[in-house]
């Protein structure tokens, strides 16, 4: 009798086996995700309509929880609003999320994907990464490149001094003066360069910086933000949508245009016998697999990230402690113990723990990438104990993690004390989710560290900082799905007297 049961028993998990696998038996065991109500066909894209995604998202996880699913056209996505389950996602579940999904504007703008913070993590993404590492990003590279941050600092005091000089009253547009030069540091890591102008023949005309500048940066982040509704119905892409597409492209060829000047230019003085350490030196002589478009996308590349994230950084950190004097002055003194009547420079930034604080603060509260580009899941998988089905697209919304009440204490305040909490390692960059993490951890954070701290450590030690206005102190409002400042900041500052 008992053989008998047994071998019952065995018939019964065999046939149970083959007629229910084991893999459905784990997704049972998995919870499932919580579904956000919306309407038929378009889902919740009316709720997404305000171009702030990463807020709308955060309002969504105080009902819903830190993981849950919208329906985007024909797409579900699920979005994580938590640092635990998004590590997970960027981390342990990498490889069954790991590419990329676009809108068509990206798609056009990154060349399909020539980027190294777009493209899938392939073998192409390992060598343009290690290619960005050894010349410009990496440690070695910065350290090269420490000549081109010191002089980048140089010139925003110096246009500081000259705006109080000439109107010490009035305030001062201190985004001008910083995208400026910070465009020029992007030019001369590119190029080995600053640009004043250039000839652009298939443009017919001579361009001068800003004209550059508004081609290669500001045209291009405004392109990146354009939604084009057949995104969200890849089943209605006949239907034409000719103006947003004439737009893209027109912008995609007028940087065409003016990258292949620019590189045609530096071709000429290395032919010349000139060489000079700077990107496009290094591509044009080890790169030898990349053809002439894609040597041209990463090049671009470092011109477009060098002159945007930090900017945004900076500019908050700026705001911040010129609407807090006590702040201020508590930065101020740090640099004073530590360095006197010494300049400040980058190799004191690791002694100065409030400046690294206010760094970390301003990158959690104003987090310069709120969303990380749309990931497709190409198999069935988990994430916090949630089933999550191949097909699905995963937005980790890094604004959520950075504002979840779970994590941090009153969120939405500016504190930057708490970063000098003990369980925060000193020398550890990833205290926030601002620089992702896992194996597409962002390149550029030492760089974007090394500039920001800098510059917000001189900038104090030279000046006192204060609001334009009352008025100044509500104006926080943000570019669409960016946290770029809507206004450029405006503040009065007066020099420090130095004895």
């Amino acid at each position: 009798l008992v053989i008998e049961i047994m071998i019952n028993n065995l018939l019964f998990i065999k046939l149970f086996k083959k007629s229910f696998p084991l893999t459905n038996l784990l997704k049972l065991s998995l919870m499932v995700v919580a579904v956000v109500p919306g309407l038929p066909v378009i889902g919740n894209l009316l709720q997404l309509k305000e171009k702030k995604p990463y807020k709308t998202f955060t309002e969504l996880a105080e009902k819903y929880g830190p993981i849950y699913s919208i329906k985007t056209g024909a797409f579900t996505v699920i979005v994580l609003n938590s640092v635990h389950v998004s590590k997970e996602a960027m981390v342990t579940r990498f490889s069954s999320m790991s590419n990329r999904m676009l809108s068509n504007a990206l798609k056009i703008l990154t060349f399909d994907k020539c980027m190294v913070a777009i493209s899938n993590y392939n073998e192409f993404h390992k060598m343009i990464k290690r290619h960005i590492l050894t010349n410009v990003l990496g440690a070695n590279a910065q350290k090269r490149h420490r000549i081109h941050r010191e002089t980048m600092i140089e010139n925003i005091l110096r246009w500081l001094n000259k705006h109080v000089k000439t109107s010490s009253i009035a305030p001062v547009n201190f985004r001008k003066i910083f995208a400026s030069e910070l465009f020029g540091l992007a030019l001369k890591q590119g190029l080995g360069t600053d640009v004043e102008s250039i000839d652009v023949e298939k443009l017919g005309s001579t361009l001068s910086r800003d004209d550059i500048y508004k081609i290669l940066v500001l045209d291009m982040m405004e392109g990146a933000l354009e939604v084009d509704w057949r995104d969200f119905f890849p089943y209605l892409k006949w239907i034409p949508n000719k103006r947003l597409e004439m737009k893209i492209e027109k912008m995609h060829l007028r940087r065409k245009a003016v990258m292949e000047a620019l590189i045609e230019e530096q071709k000429k003085r290395i032919a010349s016998g000139k060489e000079v350490n700077c990107y496009i030196d290094y591509l044009l002589s080890e790169a030898k697999e990349l053809r002439e478009e894609q040597v041209s996308m990463l090049l671009w590349e470092t011109i477009i990230e060098t002159s945007d994230t930090t900017l945004v950084t900076t500019e908050w950190a700026m705001y911040e402690l010129a609407k807090d004097k006590n702040r201020q002055n508590r930065l101020y003194e740090e640099i004073q113990n530590v360095c006197g009547n010494k300049k400040f420079s980058e190799d004191k930034i690791s002694k100065l723990p409030y400046l690294g604080a206010i760094f970390h603060e301003t990158l959690r509260k104003h987090s310069p990438a709120p969303i990380v580009p749309l990931r497709s899941v190409q198999e069935d998988t988990q994430l916090g104990g949630y089933h999550i089905p191949a097909g699905s697209q995963v937005a980790i919304n890094i604004y959520g993690c950075n504002m979840d009440k779970n994590q941090w204490e009153n969120p939405h305040q500016w504190i930057p004390e708490r970063f000098l909490d003990e369980k925060y390692d000193p020398m550890d960059l990833y205290k926030t989710m601002a620089f992702g993490a896992g194996k597409r951890v962002c390149a550029g954070s030492l760089q974007a560290m090394l500039l920001a701290c800098t510059a917000i450590g001189r900038l104090v030690q030279e000046f006192e900082w204060e609001l334009n206005s009352g008025a100044e102190e509500e104006d926080v409002d943000t570019v669409g799905l960016t946290t770029h400042r809507l206004h450029p900041l405006q503040v009065k500052i007066k020099p420090r007297n130095h004895h």
